[in-house]
């Protein structure tokens, strides 16, 4: 359309284009005689040409000091003095509005003050170790604007060439002196103030876990000598003006423990409990001494250390029985301090929360498979023996219903109870781990349960669970779980149309089979997540777990005879009559949140997924327990796809097997990566932008689970003549990579920080398996063989195959 105007025409819109930017410059904006600041450049240069240590960030150190900021420009447009000039002198309307929303007022170059700029980077180089450097600032004005170019040039860093502690023969300057092999000041390295800060900081602490507990880092005084060559001696000494209190270390006297402390407090006006030197308030009908002594790190008669009162307070609150914990550190009334050392009476206060408590939440199943809402009442003894133990029993009930074609009119009632006990300690006969550098309380649980499951049509299930094992953490981030005992057992009933999926599937009769499931397992979690302040964090989780090998060795030793199943006519040992499972399986997780943002409260973050799983059966097992192998698809999984909708491997369910359901649709190893973009759009809601791909696996080739693919011809009666692909869902090196299912969507989260309900709507992009009719739809030119369109089911691609997912919380 531009090209038909006249010259005249072309001439007019020329000029309003460039009216246009120049008023999206800003510069009409400007008072007059005023000028709009454009901004400053720094240039760091060596006075003696050697190389500038550090020189980058010394640079970026520089820069930090500029003030004011220029206005935002976006190639030499400034529109964000355009919306403040449409608010000025309005107190509403959209003017008004678009002012206080997008506007930004002209920063002028009246409002520059070189010198005072020009002093702080003066600082900033001496802090460096520069000493006696020069700053220049060279103005650059404009017409209508105006710029500051700051030079500056140093001379060589100073560096460190001894560093001497205190020699005096006291007590405080000997624990100074103990301390110097961890000293962040180093022969060799260039001046900085900041270490020098960062080192009395350092010592400060290590004294505090010396006894010395009126410390304070500003007693501490560095000297400098800096009239050598480029070179200093630093020379640490204490002040002589401290407090004789801070100067001496101190022992705790008297430790006292009230774990039932109120604003309107009592309970010290009793008779306290003496145990192991503590005194114990109110009295042990809550809990005993011995329970709250063990997860206090203060103790009579030992020298005052920061280190365990933080542990004190973090181990107290770990235990989950108080809601607030506190300590007062006073000096002794009736022990006076000795020549060296001081006596401080602990006091620690802890207010209890509510012995016993009973929750009942309203949940909602919103998985691929069944949906449906269901009811948990859980009741909770914060002291259950009197030692802080918790006792958790935890009863539900669900009913759901069946999603798909496969599961239409199936429903499914589950019913629960189970009971979990948290002991606050190792309980590791004849040991005693207290794990005494860790600020976490450690756990031995104890835990026992049963689920009732009626699927209609297919089968009733009953499973019983009996286990224990230990939880701990050493750090913040780090958390293990070692469970020896996680003992299960199986029994099913099965509907007649459940009986005939089972007669064809062999594997899935050995994996549904009544049977005791002899487990132990270990995880262990590193989770940055913790570190809210973190721009980039990892969560890491890899567990293994063990079954029957234990068993089968004992039998094996004793000379037990294996028994032959009727019904599969595979021969195992057996524990109560009942065969038992052997297997050994590794779960690994690994995920990454970078945050996109430099604000640690932005929730606009890129987030990657990467699932690795295998389990191996063997010995007295040929297949896995059906509750321990690998299902791919589903809302917190390859989202395109039905929850347990994909593999093993190429493997599709034909259209004759319909109702095999999901069933045969498991594996041993699984594969599964997602990665999610995630953008904050208003106040508590969020988008999403993901991807997915996955699949499982076997280890064993299973015949019935052959995908078949047509030879091109068809029998008379018109069905299709194929012949199996030969992988028989088995994991193979050389395919497993196109054998990945993959799909794309787009979510919606609303987060009300507490509570999370997410909405995905996932297209398939790719399929597992050599899908005839899915290329002949994108190529229409390949024909469709006979019969192949109705031997399996349609795998509709792209918006045809569109899933919607609803889920509570984030998928990862």
């Amino acid at each position: 359309m531009f090209s038909r105007l006249t010259r005249s025409g072309r001439q007019l819109a020329a000029g309003l284009l460039l009216a246009g930017l120049a008023g999206c410059s800003g510069l009409k904006f400007i008072p007059d005689n005023a000028r709009l600041y454009t901004g400053s450049t720094v240039t760091l240069k060596s006075n003696t040409g050697t190389p500038i240590p550090n020189e980058a960030v010394v640079q970026t150190q520089l820069e930090a000091v500029i003030s004011p900021q220029p206005n935002a420009s976006i190639l030499g447009m400034r529109p964000k003095l355009y919306f403040w000039h449409m608010g000025v002198g309005k107190t509403k309307g959209l003017g008004h509005w678009l002012a206080n929303k997008y506007g930004e007022e002209p920063v002028l170059f009246s409002e520059v003050d070189t010198a005072r700029v020009a002093g702080l980077m003066l600082n900033r180089l001496n802090n460096d170790g520069f000493f006696k450097p020069e700053v220049r600032s060279n103005i650059k004005l404009e017409d209508r604007t105006a710029a500051v170019d700051y030079e500056a040039r140093v001379n060589q860093v100073y560096r460190i060439k001894e560093i001497f502690f205190p020699e005096r023969d006291t007590l405080l300057d000997r624990d100074i002196r103990a301390t110097q092999a961890a000293s962040l000041l180093k022969v060799g390295d260039p001046y900085n103030l900041q270490t020098f800060v960062n080192e009395r900081v350092r010592i400060d602490n290590e004294l505090k876990n010396r006894g010395y507990y009126y410390f304070a880092p500003d007693y501490l005084l560095f000297q400098v000598d800096s009239t050598l060559d480029n070179q200093l001696n630093v020379y640490l000494k204490v002040k002589g003006s401290i407090p004789a209190k801070a100067a001496q270390p101190y022992v705790l006297n008297r430790v006292v423990l009230n774990t039932d402390y109120t604003l309107e407090d009592t309970t010290t006006n009793k008779t306290p409990i003496n145990y192991r030197g503590y005194r114990y308030y109110p009295d042990e009908s809550m809990f005993k001494a011995k329970a709250i002594a063990n997860a206090t790190f203060l103790y009579p008669d030992s020298l005052y250390r920061r280190r365990r009162a933080d542990q004190t307070l973090s181990r107290l609150m770990s235990l989950g029985t108080f809601r607030f914990v506190d300590q007062q550190f006073r000096p002794a009334r009736n022990k006076p301090d000795s020549l060296q050392y001081g006596f401080l009476n602990a006091i620690v206060r802890m207010t209890q929360v509510p012995k016993k408590s009973l929750r009942a939440e309203l949940q909602m199943n919103t998985s691929s498979l069944f949906v449906g809402p269901g009811v948990v009442v859980q009741y909770r003894n914060r002291s259950a023996l009197r030692g802080a133990e918790q006792l958790l029993i935890n009863a539900k009930a669900s009913i759901e219903t069946g999603q798909g074609d496969a599961l239409s009119g199936v429903t499914s009632t589950q019913y629960s109870l189970d009971a979990q006990l948290l002991v606050p300690r190792l309980i590791t006969p004849p040991f005693n781990f207290r794990l005494l550098n860790s600020d976490f309380q450690p756990r031995t649980f104890f835990e026992a349960g049963v689920k009732y499951v009626n699927r209609t049509t297919y089968f009733q299930q009953n499973v019983f669970n009996l286990g224990y094992g230990y939880t701990w953490k050493t750090k913040l981030t780090n958390e293990q779980r070692l469970q020896p005992i996680d003992l299960q057992y199986v029994s099913s009933t099965n509907e007649p149309v459940f009986e005939r999926l089972l007669a064809t599937k062999p594997f899935l009769r050995q994996s549904f089979r009544q049977q005791f499931i002899l487990g132990s397992n270990y995880t262990y979690t590193y989770n940055q997540q913790v570190l809210e302040q973190r721009r980039n964090q990892i969560f890491f989780s890899g567990g293994v777990e063990l079954s029957g090998n234990l068993a089968y060795l004992l039998k094996s030793l004793s000379g037990a005879p294996k028994e032959t199943d009727a019904e599969t006519g595979k021969s195992s040992y057996t524990l109560l009559n009942r065969p038992f499972s052997q297997y050994s399986k590794v779960n690994l997780e690994f995920r990454n949140y970078y945050r996109t943002s430099a604000n640690p409260t932005s929730g606009n973050k890129l987030v990657g997924r990467l699932l690795v799983g295998a389990g191996l059966p063997y010995l007295n097992s040929s297949v896995l327990p059906y509750l321990k192998q690998f299902g791919i698809g589903g809302p917190n999984s390859v989202r395109a796809f039905a929850a347990r909708g994909v593999g093993p491997g190429t493997y599709r369910t034909p259209e004759e097997n319909a109702d095999a359901g999901f069933y045969d649709q498991v594996g041993d190893i699984r594969l599964e990566g997602n990665l999610e973009y995630r953008q904050d759009l208003f106040p508590y809601v969020k988008g999403a932008l993901f991807i997915d791909a996955g699949n499982i696996w076997l280890v064993n080739p299973d015949p019935a689970r052959a995908t078949f693919v047509s030879n091109g011809n068809t029998t008379e009666e018109g069905a299709v003549n194929g012949v199996p692909d030969g992988k028989n869902g088995q994991f193979q090196f050389n395919s497993f990579f196109k054998e990945l299912a993959v799909g794309a969507g787009v979510g919606l989260r609303i987060d009300v920080q507490f509570f999370v309900i997410r909405l995905d709507a996932a297209v398939p992009i790719r399929y597992p398996y050599a899908n005839e009719d899915i290329r002949a739809r994108q190529n229409p030119d390949v024909p469709v063989p006979p019969g192949l369109e109705n031997f399996y089911k349609k795998s509709p691609i792209g918006w045809d195959g569109l899933r919607l997912n609803i889920g509570i919380g984030y998928p990862f």
